[in-house]
């Protein structure tokens, strides 16, 4: 605070006391502000120590009863008195800022043309409480920042601090302010009593704030205690340093653990350091420690320190809240160290669990846990692929060298096979000498093939041992993911194929299905097939072939199931190949058949001309007496010869193709027609077609499944459709699963389809049911038509080109 010199000179000027009685009543003014500045209740903020005190009721007495000039000079006496044990600093601004709070108040008083003696009590009480109100808000303005600053909290919340508690006290004084002016008004003498009258309110109000602070301190030290129930020590420790910074209102914090030698120190809301003791800067002045040990004193986790910048002696409240703080926080580091010590071994178990003790490698478990995963993953990208790798003759290594050079061998196999690994593969010693290597994301499962040789040919180099060096052959099996099997099927075709490429003197082999002889799955069926023929347990199942364009059905294709009585249901894939090789595949054909026409002939009665599809083994196509067979089922159920459709698979080889030519020629001239199925997936697919004489073709669903996303499968629907259109051949889509992929095909020219999409396969008379019901009131449609009956319909340029000659394939 600036004062002029003229200011000065005037303050002293018109403070120059006339009489004796005026100099009694500046000596009175200012013994009676310095009392009022004594009586006051302590508050400490770190290592500081602020009061609220009575100093403003006395300055606004005084103003009330004393020229302004005269309260301004008594007040700064009177605080000057009062706080001569202050330091400069703080006695300056308890000096300036009573100044201006008695400066306020008297003008205040002066707008308001104050006449004390004059007034009844109601109007001097009125217009004292504007005056009052001046002062608290000066002094208010001026103390709030300062402390705000020393406690390191917002000037807001400073405010709001206490507030009911200070307006409280305000509100007593303000009385006690207007009951002294009022005794002064009518008897002077009894002013005696107004001492003892503050004392007691003093002392109610100096206990409420006691209460109170100590309510609060109770209130923080259960919130931080109870945030100090987490299992993660660094979360425990940050907590602790900046809740006790504010709890204890301290101006640092330290806390020094026993077991690692480390230190954490911080403030309110902040962490300063963090790491080894030591290594801290530490807060110059008061320290007060405290152990952090139990409430039984057995365990001493370390210290908690508090450190204040000046003098700083704590109450009792505080040693005991510091002492409750303590064992808390103990228990809390106990708890988080055990826990951490838990979640150590537990990774430890977890890791041993899944990886080799002796390579570091992943392990059998691993291996099956990964594997599962990924050909378990729908959307997995690529192709899946094992290679499974085991080391010739390393038994005589062990045997000669002991098992540690054994052991040294295997180490640094593992170490190549890493590092030949591309990111994303899994390395995995399965025991012994045997390694797996799980390939994923392949572009194409030849792609293993050369992934493998770069494994086997990171162990052609001689490897060190002990100032020797010693070659190290393996060989080597792969397989590609199966449909079905899951990861154990994958393991065991790797493992056929590595003992092949042993057998074989080959470093690495490929799984092929038709050299597996481990298949005990395979043989057991095989032994089942006798009889399942026999049973009838082979049933037919039919998927419906709908017209695209108007949603009707026009044919069926059947897929054989076998209800076996102790397996189940058994996919076609496992036991068709036994099927073949059993010597029972003319019998199993004939039953397959019999059922497809019988359901065909039934449809027919019930007004549907629907035809059946069957697919045909490539080894009945061998079989001369297959064509009379056939049509002799025709004829007993006295079904046309073009209601039935023979799918065949491209696993034909051209060589068998002049074997087979006079079997298909024979049925083709007798009506039947000729499917060429899975049509695209084969490398001999447009040789196939040139010299079998076909009648429509079908897309695989693996194109159709990916023709929204992949370029390359919309690629090969279009040649294949454009390929039907020049050669006059229909084309049916597999795998129809959505509609915009429906209608997609459909304004490409493809004309028919199945898929889940209209039907899943089902028992013949399900499906007739189906028919009979229809959809949207017209029987023998599933689905209804992409256009209304009549509408005028748009075709792209391809689709009109192609479709000359044609017309009865449109939808209408």
């Amino acid at each position: 605070m600036f004062v002029t010199a003229d200011s000065l000179r005037l303050i002293l000027t018109s403070a120059t006391p006339a009489s004796g009685y005026d100099v009694a009543t500046l000596m009175m003014l200012a013994f009676m502000i310095a009392v009022g500045h004594f009586v006051k209740a302590p508050i400490r903020i770190r290592s500081t120590t602020h009061w609220i005190s009575w100093t403003e009721t006395s300055i606004v007495i005084g103003v009330a009863i004393a020229p302004t000039a005269w309260v301004v000079l008594c007040s700064a006496l009177g605080i000057a008195i009062a706080s001569v044990r202050l330091p400069p600093m703080k006695l300056a601004f308890g000096v300036g800022k009573n100044i201006l709070v008695a400066w306020g108040a008297g003008w205040t008083l002066a707008l308001l043309h104050w006449t004390w003696q004059a007034m009844d009590p109601l109007h001097l009480a009125g217009l004292l409480s504007v005056a009052y109100f001046v002062a608290v808000l000066l002094d208010e303005v001026l103390a709030i920042p300062v402390i705000a600053l020393a406690s390191g909290t917002r000037i807001s919340r400073q405010f709001l601090s206490n507030l009911d508690l200070r307006l409280a006290g305000y509100a007593v004084r303000f009385v006690v302010a207007v009951c002294t002016l009022v005794i002064l008004q009518a008897d002077p003498r009894l002013l005696l009593a107004v001492p003892p009258l503050v004392l007691s309110l003093h002392l109610a109000y100096s206990t409420r704030i006691r209460t109170r602070t100590e309510q609060q301190a109770w209130q923080r030290l259960a919130r931080t205690t109870d945030a100090l129930n987490v299992v993660d020590l660094d979360k425990v420790l940050t907590t602790a340093v900046t809740q006790a910074a504010e709890l204890f209102s301290a101006d640092e914090v330290e806390i020094e653990l026993r077991d690692g030698g480390r230190t954490v120190c911080g403030g309110t809301g902040t962490i300063t350091y963090d790491g080894p003791a030591g290594g801290a800067t530490a807060v110059a002045g008061t320290v007060v420690p405290a152990a952090l040990e139990g409430h039984d004193r057995a365990v001493d986790v370390g210290v908690l320190r508090l450190r204040f910048r000046g003098p700083v002696q704590l109450s009792e409240r505080e040693q005991y809240t510091l002492r409750t703080f303590a064992s808390a926080l103990c228990t809390a580091v106990r708890n988080a160290q055990a826990y951490a010590e838990l979640a150590r071994v537990a990774d430890e178990h977890a890791y041993a669990a899944t990886h080799d003790a002796l390579t570091g490698l992943a392990n059998r478990r691993q291996l099956l846990d990964r594997g599962t995963e990924q050909l378990g993953a729908r959307h997995a990208d690529g192709v899946t692929a094992l290679v499974l790798i085991d080391l010739n003759h390393f038994k005589e290594v062990n045997d000669t060298l002991g098992h540690a050079a054994g052991d040294q061998v295997l180490m640094q196999v593992a170490d190549r096979l890493r590092g030949a690994a591309q990111d994303g593969d899994l390395v995995a010693r399965l025991g012994g000498d045997e390694f797996a290597v799980l390939l994923r994301g392949l572009p194409a499962p030849a792609v293993a093939a050369h992934r493998a040789e770069t494994l086997l040919s990171a162990l052609h180099e001689p490897f060190e041992l002990d100032g020797m060096r010693i070659s190290v052959e393996a060989s080597g099996g792969i397989a590609a993911a199966p449909a079905t099997g899951g990861m154990a099927e994958l393991l065991r075709r790797a493992d056929v194929a590595m003992y092949q490429a042993k057998r074989a003197g080959q470093r690495i082999s490929t799984y092929a299905p038709a050299r597996d002889t481990a298949d005990l799955g395979r043989l057991t069926l095989g032994g089942d097939l006798p009889r399942a023929v026999a049973d009838h347990e082979f049933t037919v199942n039919f998927q419906p072939i709908v017209d695209l364009g108007t949603g009707v059905v026009t044919g069926a294709e059947a897929l054989a199931r076998w209800h076996h009585p102790t397996h189940g249901m058994i996919d076609p894939l496992r036991f068709l190949e036994a099927v073949e090789r059993s010597g029972l595949l003319p019998a199993f054909a004939e039953a397959i058949l019999d059922q497809a026409l019988i359901a065909a002939s039934g449809w027919r009665d019930a007004g549907f001309d629907v035809s059946v599809a069957v697919n045909v083994s490539p080894r009945s196509l061998l079989d001369a007496r297959f064509p009379g067979s056939v049509l002799a089922r025709l004829r007993a159920h006295d079904l046309p010869s073009e209601r039935l459709v023979l799918e065949l698979t491209e696993t034909l080889t051209l060589s068998q193709l002049d074997v087979v030519d006079r079997v298909l020629s024979r049925l083709r001239d007798e009506g039947v027609r000729l499917a060429l199925d899975d049509f695209g997936t084969g490398y001999s697919s447009l040789s196939l077609l040139s010299r079998i004489p076909v009648h429509e073709l079908k897309i695989d669903r693996s194109f159709v499944t990916t023709m929204e996303t992949s370029a390359e499968a919309a690629a090969v629907i279009r040649s294949t459709l454009d390929l039907g259109r020049s050669l006059n051949l229909a084309v049916v889509a597999e795998g129809v699963e959505s509609e915009p992929q429906r209608r997609a095909l459909w304004e490409l020219g493809c004309t028919a389809g199945q898929g889940h999409l209209f039907a899943r396969p089902m028992p013949a008379g399900t499906l007739l049911a189906a028919l009979k019901r229809g959809s949207g009131g017209s029987p023998g449609a599933l689905a209804p038509p992409l256009h209304d009956a009549g509408a005028v319909i748009r075709l792209a340029p391809t689709r009109r080109q192609g479709t000359r000659g044609r017309d009865r394939h449109l939808p209408a």
